[in-house]
């Protein structure tokens, strides 16, 4: 084909082991060093560097300086949702890299992609707000409703200023773990945030993982009934 978008591209860049894991490692959302990112795909920061500006020169990432320092995040959330559906496809398909470990099930149960809430909690969060008509789906596309708004208000999301944002307030995000939707956008954000910042769950360093408090998990598991 030698006319409209050009696929090779981007899976030339996204195909090699070393710049796949790292932009895996920025999938948690945190801007990240390039003696970081050199870690999270096994080799040297000199050969890292390399691989950044590739990366960087097709629009995957961005680079963003403070100081001396260098720091590198994903370009926006559409890289983001591309990568987390790329991640799905490989699953189902069983191009595994290796055997599950010990954080396996923690990822699979809730982890962060780019900045909202995946996983089987993701997923049961937007299958939640869609049965009781807060969210309206329409195939891939999310619609919040009034009695929606009311609700997120209460529990203390700004939904005004969201509105307000340029950024799309509710998006669907294909979970690799889950194979179904979950919440992304401006919304899928803030609620994320919601519960980091009243302590009911908590990053882990170096991994994707959101770990719940046992008062938390409570008061998300009845914020967000199972519809099943």
């Amino acid at each position: 084909m030698k006319e409209g978008p050009d696929i090779s591209q981007i899976g030339a860049l996204i195909g090699d082991p070393a710049r796949a894991n790292m932009l895996t490692a920025l999938m948690g959302g945190k801007a990240l060093t390039a003696t970081e990112l050199a870690a999270a795909g096994g080799i040297t920061v000199q050969t890292a560097s390399t691989h950044l500006a590739k990366l960087e020169a097709g629009n995957l990432l961005v680079q963003r300086k403070q100081g001396r320092h260098r720091y590198f995040t994903l370009a926006d959330e559409s890289v983001g949702k591309f990568l987390e559906s790329i991640m799905g496809f490989a699953a189902g398909r069983g191009h595994l890299r290796h055997k599950p470990g010990p954080k396996e099930p923690a990822l699979r149960k809730a982890r962060i992609c780019y900045d909202h809430l995946a996983g089987d909690y993701g997923v049961r969060m937007l299958d939640s707000l869609i049965a009781r008509g807060a969210i309206d789906a329409f195939g891939d596309d999310l619609a919040l409703t009034e009695t929606g708004e009311s609700e997120l208000t209460c529990i203390g999301i700004d939904v005004q200023a969201l509105k307000s944002s340029r950024r799309p307030l509710c998006r669907s995000c294909l979970d690799w773990s889950e194979r179904r939707a979950h919440l992304a956008g401006g919304l899928g954000k803030a609620l994320l945030s919601n519960f980091l910042d009243k302590g009911w769950a908590r990053r882990t360093a170096e991994s994707r993982s959101v770990v719940f408090s046992p008062e938390g998990e409570r008061q998300f598991l009845a914020l967000f009934p199972a519809t099943k």
